[in-house]
């Protein structure tokens, strides 16, 4: 017997749709946890219809931003799917807005600093990473067939895929290739104690790509963004030793 659409449980519907959707499986895994942990409590016993707005703004609501981002993210999908299939004609979800994400500045370090920091027998490890601007995940999926030419191929990452189609890119070979733990506790442990993280290493690429005049739309593919706005983020990050170095420009301009 098959259940009318008018009798179609949101859970029933809401698990269908997630394992078809055509997304990374990095992707799925990260909506099957929001609903699991903050949809399917609240929803979990209504009918697609019986859904209202109210509902939708109670789920968000207590959730951190990025959480509340990620989440109504996933109920917009689920709808979006049931007005495709006509199921239903209309979204709750429609016009949602979640709360506003602050991204503070990430701190990094510099080449100039990494050059002469040193991490013990991981300071090749780190210094390969912010020459290269690659992702943990997918310098450990490197292999020696990836590194030829003066080019690093990347393709994949840890997880499978890389995190989006543009995450497959090439890079130039800056140097010897090391590679990379298999395990990322050992590197954020010699990290740490400088403030800042593996992640943090890219944007010391990002910085060095920027301090050397690569136009930002070079830096986003060498990067593997997939939106332009997040390379431009890092590229309008601003030391103060920057502002220093205008007021010496400046002063040296009025006063020759």
């Amino acid at each position: 017997m098959t259940t009318s659409p008018k009798h179609l449980y949101f859970n029933d519907f809401a698990r269908s749709v997630i394992s078809t959707l055509p997304i990374r499986q990095k992707t799925r895994s990260t909506y099957i946890s929001a609903f699991t942990r903050h949809i399917e409590p609240a929803l979990g016993s209504k009918t697609l219809q019986e859904v209202s707005r109210a509902d939708i703004h109670r789920i968000i609501a207590p959730l951190s931003p990025q959480l509340a981002a990620t989440t109504l993210a996933v109920l917009k999908t689920l709808y979006r799917e049931g007005i495709a299939g006509e199921i239903i004609s209309s979204s709750p979800a429609h016009g949602v807005s979640g709360p506003r994400i602050f991204v503070s500045p990430r701190k990094f370090l510099t080449w100039e600093e990494l050059s002469v920091l040193e991490f013990g027998k991981y300071t090749a490890h780190i210094r390969f990473l912010a020459l290269h601007g690659l992702r943990w995940g997918e310098a450990v999926a490197l292999t020696a067939d990836d590194v030829r030419d003066g080019r690093i191929y990347v393709s994949r990452s840890i997880h499978g895929q890389t995190k989006s189609m543009a995450g497959v890119r090439m890079v130039p070979l800056i140097g010897k290739y090391t590679q990379i733990p298999k395990s990322p506790k050992t590197l954020r442990k010699v990290l740490e104690p400088h403030g800042v993280t593996i992640h943090s290493l890219r944007h010391s690429f990002a910085y060095l790509l920027k301090q050397q005049g690569v136009h930002v739309t070079t830096a986003q593919r060498l990067l593997g963004h997939s939106d332009p706005r997040v390379t431009l983020a890092i590229y309008t990050q601003v030391l103060d030793s920057e502002i220093d170095d205008v007021g010496r420009l400046m002063n040296s301009v009025i006063s020759p």
